[in-house]
């Protein structure tokens, strides 16, 4: 199939490819958009089943970055990268400086950062070969570092909304919350939400993982199959993406889903079917975008741990606008986010701040 027949091809300014036989790389860079700034977002690793699916991954993950950078408010577009990895190859420096060479040809267009299967130390390695690198280790108060922290609090505030939203109670003390995958994200989540009294059920594929959570917080464990149709109050989808489908949501038992995870939607048509059962949908790139406000302020500057918990602690102003425009034009919660978003990237306006009144009118 060609590129621009591709399903997931949305206009995209351009996709690169780039292989490095000495270190192994084997990676893909896609700049959706860059209306409203450099693209930015992370790089993953992944052991793919085949190309194809590496392609359909990182056309579908700039896309939702350039709407996450916009309805943040980031002066950023929207850029992904994957790295096709060997089943079990170790990973390597020379395969991250190769990578940061790579990174580094497109002259800035592209600024990567961390993301699944990948490291602080190895963004430390990427920077370098190439400036344009964001997640990197950080002393004092400056921002920046691991995102994983930032992103499970704008999730935790998600879940917050949400659940003020769907079951109209202001505290999340005896509310269960089933986790999808605990790992750098999750397991940060797990720790916020039983701080708060929530109960909590989790799974993951990785044992190691499994057990680092239960080792920090009390959690009834399941099998990952069966987390989708936990009991739980909510859903908290935070592995990989497509696991709300048209065979998931009609067993889906909680009344909010709120997670971490990018591209949880298989299709566009999956919010619709969530809304049908009457389950509210926060859109994953509107929550679960701590991590790239983090990042985004690390690689401006002058930046502070207070700031960015400051912009972070605005996610739940952006939900509610997002709710309330859904239940008044009985559109899915996923079909008003992206239009939002489509709207700011129209607008052109980089980091434009997001309010009540703001997105009122770019949705208008």
């Amino acid at each position: 199939m060609g590129i621009f027949n591709h399903p997931e091809f949305d206009r995209h300014e351009s996709v690169h490819y780039f292989e490095d036989p000495g270190s192994g790389l084997k990676a893909i860079i896609a700049i959706h958009s860059t209306a409203l700034g450099p693209a930015a977002g992370g790089c993953r690793r992944w052991t793919y089943a085949s190309e194809d699916l590496a392609l359909t991954d990182v056309l579908r993950l700039s896309r939702g970055m350039t709407y996450k950078n916009a309805v943040a408010g980031l002066p950023f577009g929207g850029g992904k990268s994957v790295i096709l990895a060997a089943e079990r190859a170790p990973k390597s420096r020379a395969l991250f400086e190769a990578f940061g060479r790579a990174v580094d040809s497109l002259n800035g267009r592209y600024i990567t950062a961390e993301d699944v299967g990948i490291s602080v130390d190895d963004m430390h390695t990427v920077r370098g070969s190439t400036a344009f690198v964001s997640g990197l280790p950080q002393t004092g108060t400056s921002a920046g570092g691991d995102p994983s922290p930032w992103t499970a609090l704008g999730v935790f505030h998600g879940i917050e909304a949400a659940v003020a939203a769907r079951l109209g109670v202001d505290s999340l003390e005896g509310i269960t919350v089933a986790v999808q995958g605990v790992g750098h994200v999750g397991v940060y989540l797990c720790e916020l939400l039983h701080a708060a009294g929530a109960k909590l059920v989790v799974a993951d594929v990785n044992a190691e993982n499994l057990r680092g959570a239960c080792a920090l917080v009390p959690a009834e464990t399941v099998a990952p199959r069966d987390i989708l149709f936990s009991d739980a109050d909510v859903l908290a989808p935070c592995a990989l993406g497509n696991v709300l489908n048209s065979q998931t949501i009609p067993h889906i038992r909680a009344k909010v889903v709120v997670g971490a995870a990018n591209n949880q939607l298989a299709t566009a048509d999956d919010g619709a079917r969530l809304t049908e059962r009457g389950i509210l949908y926060a859109p994953d790139y509107v929550v679960n975008a701590g991590g790239v406000i983090s990042v985004a302020h690390e690689y401006l500057g002058k930046s502070t741990e207070e700031r960015v918990r400051s912009e972070v602690c605005r996610i739940p102003e952006r939900l509610r606008q997002i709710f309330a425009e859904a239940e008044s034009s009985a559109q899915p919660t996923n079909v008003v986010a992206d239009e939002l978003a489509r709207r700011i990237v129209a607008h052109g306006a980089p980091g434009l701040a997001i309010n009540q009144t703001t997105a009122g009118r770019l949705i208008a």
